[in-house]
């Protein structure tokens, strides 16, 4: 699974990565511990009056929320590659509301004999470089706006990840983006050709994902500070 995640990127940084519009994610700032319920950037795709696409940063918050959905009720933080077109909680946000959570890397843990040892997971470029979730979205009302939260698509661990925790995110190769964040609803075969896009993209990255240990002050959410950029320090480095 996926419980925890950095974003050590402001928001021009990441306009220029995915070439999106500001949106509404201007005044979010570079987090080092998102936790669910809290809000991240989220790149989405959407149609605009003139016929054209247009592609946007939103503030959405972790926990995927649809609008049938009852107040109060799941708000799960992940999805299952292997059911997330099938599932009834998933099935129409997968169909036509797809999008991408920007990361640096994500935590998970390894049970040792003197607790549980945070480690960091990330990319080639590094603990401060850019990784692509898939994450399916949803829209509730709220007031006079709309709420958008999501989900991460996760899948079986492969190569490092898979040395750590037994799941992982779902992550995007550049030359997939533009057909993942396409807002034009999939069914039937072309939903399972997309699921076969995420299976064979998402195995490609993992195959550069490594990790390494940090401090243990990241286990607990209501004591860390989420813009402490020590916390995807390694271990070894840390003073």
């Amino acid at each position: 699974m996926c419980g925890r995640f950095a974003m050590d990127k402001d928001v021009d940084d990441l306009i220029q990565a995915f070439v999106a519009d500001g949106g509404r994610a201007q005044d979010w700032r570079p987090t080092f511990s998102m936790a669910p319920t809290m809000v991240a950037p989220l790149v989405r795709e959407h149609r605009g009056t003139d016929g054209q696409l247009k592609r946007e940063l939103e503030p959405a918050s972790w926990g995927f929320t649809p609008g049938w959905g009852k107040p109060g009720g799941r708000a799960p933080i992940n999805a299952r590659l292997e059911t997330v077109a099938t599932n009834g909680l998933f099935k129409r946000a997968f169909a036509g509301a797809r999008a991408i959570l920007p990361m640096s890397g994500y935590f998970e843990w390894e049970q040792q004999d003197d607790g549980k040892q945070p480690f960091y997971l990330h990319g080639p470029d590094g603990a401060s470089g850019l990784l692509a979730a898939a994450a399916v979205g949803a829209a509730r009302k709220e007031g006079d706006g709309w709420a958008i939260s999501f989900a991460i698509i996760t899948r079986e661990a492969r190569d490092a990840s898979g040395e750590v925790h037994d799941r992982m995110p779902v992550f995007l190769a550049p030359e997939t983006w533009e057909r993942w964040l396409d807002p034009e609803p999939v069914e039937g075969k072309a939903a399972t050709d997309l699921v076969q896009l995420l299976e064979d993209t998402s195995s490609t990255v993992a195959s550069t994902v490594t990790h390494y240990p940090v401090d243990r002050k990241v286990n607990s959410t209501r004591t860390v500070d989420p813009e402490d950029p020590t916390l995807i320090q390694p271990l070894e480095d840390a003073s």
